[in-house]
């Protein structure tokens, strides 16, 4: 069965899109139709050389999801998907592949989601950090026995997860996991804590958009973060997008049960090939390709 995966934000890079658009009538009118949505020319800073304009959470979520929902319209025949996931902002970009959402519907939920993150981590400053080394569950007890808000957010493949929380309880986990063995403990550079509890105001301020928006059953199973089990029902669908932002990204587990469900090929949609290195390293007999 093929299976089609999309990234999520850290995949973004200087110029993406702009192939499409120079090579595509369809992708060109996307892209212009999304800059109205937007409200300002968003094709601008993503073909542009702007490395840190394309950073900012406004303009990074977007970006990313247009390149992906537009990259597999303009696949055409061969985006034929049996099953499809997104990595945390990618699983926005699997609902339209998968047809319960409209384009348009999606990048406004996209743009509605970057801008309460944004917010939530101008009131609640918080961090992330990458953990190699350690299996899941130690991480899990150390962060449970770590004083304040820490816990694992993303679990990327074996070996490798995220935790995520306020700046003084993560570096106090990062030195607990490293004392406990871990390869390493490092803090990344990101704006907030994300898929922490830290991103409760910005759950609850997407959560009204999203229960606004018209969801459809989806086309093939959607393997969805919060639960790595793929889900057609778009009350399911709804519900479980709802609790995406305070809950963690059970990436491993998804490719796990897409291969347990028959995944045969992964093919990544989108800027970057990060998802096809995970994979590999969640089963390093996999196939996978890039949708470019």
């Amino acid at each position: 069965m093929k299976a089609y995966v999309f990234p999520g934000q850290g995949a973004q890079f200087p110029g993406m899109g702009k192939d499409l658009f120079e090579n595509s009538k369809r992708a060109q009118k996307r892209f212009e139709h999304a800059n109205d949505i937007l409200g300002f020319s968003i094709t601008e800073i993503m073909f542009g050389d702007d490395a840190e304009a394309l950073k900012e959470t406004r303009v990074t979520q977007p970006a990313i999801f247009l390149h992906a929902t537009i990259l597999s319209e303009v696949m055409g025949e061969r985006f034929q998907p049996e099953m499809v996931a997104g990595h945390s902002l990618g699983e926005f970009s699997a609902l339209v592949a998968a047809r319960v959402l409209s384009f348009e519907d999606g990048l406004r939920l996209v743009q509605e989601r970057a801008l309460a993150m944004q917010a939530a981590c101008d009131v609640e400053p918080g961090t992330m950090a990458a953990i190699l080394g350690l299996e899941d569950h130690l991480v899990e007890s150390i962060c449970n026995e770590t004083e304040g808000i820490v816990i694992a957010a993303n679990y990327n493949c074996p070996g490798q997860l995220v935790i995520s929380g306020s700046q003084k309880a993560v570096e106090k986990a990062c030195d607990a996991l490293s004392k406990a063995g871990a390869r390493r403990a490092l803090i990344l550079p990101v704006g907030g804590a994300f898929h922490s509890p830290l991103m409760e105001p910005a759950k609850e301020r997407l959560a009204k958009a999203i229960e606004h928006t018209e969801f459809s059953n989806s086309s093939c199973p959607v393997y969805q973060n919060v639960c790595a089990t793929g889900i057609v029902d778009s009350k399911e669908l709804k519900a479980n997008l709802i609790a995406q932002l305070t809950a963690p990204v059970r990436w491993t587990q998804s490719v796990q049960q897409m291969i347990a469900d028959g995944a045969t090929h992964f093919t990544e949609v989108g800027p970057g090939k990060v998802l096809q290195g995970l994979v590999k390293k969640i089963d390093g007999s996999m196939e996978t390709s890039s949708g470019g």
